[in-house]
């Protein structure tokens, strides 16, 4: 299995799955824009409250385990049709990584969707991770991008 786009079998799979043409691409075509306009720095708060926005219209049940947060985080995400999450605790801090991130049907565009897609998901990390009794002054944040489908979250106190 491999855990990036270049085999062309699955990027046409998760295109298939994950971005309908239309609506997909016309939420492409806006997010596109908006960075376009006002710059892709300027744009991530917007984004990010957006995924917090939606996480709100969508909340997690409570998770006694981290187990449990993980399953009910990926049953979000395959409502979604965004792929998949796995979590792993540090001494300090939680890490998110999301694989199978929809990816831009055009190819000059997908570093950007990736950016924007992943400001949208901390948002939404956030506020799931507030909803299970997380701390205001805790973010999550890129951590890491693997890949245009496979980036690392970090969930932590910034102090």
């Amino acid at each position: 299995m491999t855990t990036t786009m270049d085999n062309p079998a699955v990027l046409s799979w998760f295109r298939a799955q994950q971005t309908p043409e239309g609506w997909f691409d016309l939420l492409a075509l806006m997010v596109d824009g908006m960075v376009r306009n006002v710059g892709e720095l300027e744009s991530q708060p917007f984004l990010h409250q957006m995924g917090v926005a939606l996480a709100e219209q969508f909340p997690l049940p409570p998770s006694e385990t981290v187990g449990e947060l993980e399953a009910n985080i990926n049953a979000q995400l395959a409502r979604f049709g965004w792929g998949c999450v796995e979590l792993d605790t540090r001494e300090t801090d939680l890490t998110l990584r999301h694989q199978a991130l929809p990816v831009s049907r055009n190819e000059d565009r997908q570093t950007r969707w990736c950016h924007a897609f992943c400001a949208i998901l901390e948002g939404l990390y956030v506020r799931w991770m507030q909803g299970q009794g997380g701390k205001a002054h805790v973010t999550v944040s890129r951590e890491r991008i693997f890949s245009i489908s496979d980036v690392q979250f970090r969930y932590h106190n910034p102090q």
